[in-house]
């Protein structure tokens, strides 16, 4: 999916995004985070949401090729 709202707040690791009223915690790589508008501003990201036993966490990328490259990287068997 994706996610389109204003930037709450940039973080060492990620954002918060307000989509209309609500905040939600993304995490970005540090280029996406180079990359996106200030605080206050609008943004839009594509987003994957990895679902645990102990958490659920949102992951933002600028573009769908991103996403794609986090995805193969979340198969990788240790």
């Amino acid at each position: 999916g994706k996610l389109r709202g204003r930037i709450e707040e940039i973080e060492e690791d990620g954002l918060l995004l307000d989509v209309s009223g609500v905040g939600y915690q993304i995490y970005c790589s540090s280029r996406t985070l180079a990359a996106l508008p200030s605080e206050g501003e609008a943004c839009e990201l594509i987003i994957e949401m990895i679902v645990r036993e102990d958490a659920m966490q949102l992951y933002g990328f600028p573009d769908k090729t991103e996403r794609e490259w986090f995805r193969l990287l979340t198969t990788v068997q240790r």
